[in-house]
């Protein structure tokens, strides 16, 4: 296990990771019968699918809150201090 301290977006990195890998397995499935010459699966299977687009939208949330708390941090440490002067 790391020892890093969670920064602010990871958890939604991970949730959205976990959404698109759920949409890309539903994606997969869903493909597999076309190819397959099976009956086509249900349609709820169709929307599944959409957590794929869904998960990535939301990692890329959690990415650019991460880079502004990032970036926050860093000008409050470059900023001089009020009894530097």
């Amino acid at each position: 296990m790391s020892d890093e301290t969670p920064q602010a977006g990871d958890l939604l990195v991970r949730i959205g990771a976990i959404m698109f890998l759920v949409g890309a397995v539903a994606t997969l499935a869903t493909v597999a019968p076309l190819f397959l010459g099976t009956e086509p699966l249900p349609s709820v299977f169709y929307w599944v699918c959409m957590l794929m687009g869904a998960g990535f939208a939301v990692a890329a949330a959690g990415v650019i809150r991460s880079a502004r708390a990032q970036r926050r941090h860093t000008e409050a440490d470059a900023a001089p201090s009020p009894s530097a002067t």
